[in-house]
């Protein structure tokens, strides 16, 4: 009996893990050029390889990575990288921009690695991927409603200043003028 419930509790830790793991990679996904991208030293670290040891992977099967598959980031976009990591632009970090992977180039990256670690550490980052897509479609569709909702309301505003104009004429209503009593000259 006491086998069962330990096997029970191994199962729930690997279950709580596996979620841990899949938002610590949610976190390192970045939205560049209109795209959801994980940048190269995070995915090595996730595959289990030095980072110039995945770009060297990468150059060496350039075919397998169109430009909707993986790209180089800007000067520009470098910079804001940069700035918000808060890493010093002389000492310290990277000297040379990353280069970002979409899912299917960070799919593609796995399958050029060849190692175990790296094809299950790149199912984790197709979960996350599609989380996020699943996270956005919902947030658009509340956009959507909440767009629906403001058009509709925005009509009502109107009748509603009608309304209490109305309902104030109907509480107070205007004095009628009194007549003068006498001769007018």
């Amino acid at each position: 009996m006491p086998k069962k419930a330990k096997t029970k509790s191994k199962t729930a830790k690997a279950r709580i893990t596996a979620v841990a793991a899949q938002t610590a990679i949610e976190q390192k996904i970045y939205f560049f050029r209109g795209q959801r991208v994980m940048l190269d030293n995070d995915l090595a670290e996730l595959y289990g390889v030095e980072t110039k040891m995945l770009v060297r992977a990468m150059k060496r099967n350039i075919d397998r990575f169109p430009s909707d598959f993986m790209f180089r980031l800007t000067a520009e976009e470098f910079e804001i990288l940069r700035y918000q990591f808060g890493t010093s632009r002389k000492w310290g970090g990277r000297r040379y921009p990353p280069y970002a992977f979409t899912e299917h180039g960070a799919v593609m990256l796995a399958s050029v690695l060849n190692s175990q670690r790296a094809i299950e550490a790149s199912i984790f980052v197709v979960r996350a991927f599609v989380r996020m897509r699943e996270i956005l479609s919902v947030h658009k569709e509340f956009g959507r409603k909440l767009s629906e909702l403001e058009r509709r309301v925005a009509g009502h505003d109107e009748d509603i200043a009608t309304l209490i104009k109305t309902i104030k004429q109907l509480i107070h209503p205007p004095e009628k003028p009194k007549k003068r009593i006498g001769f007018t000259s």
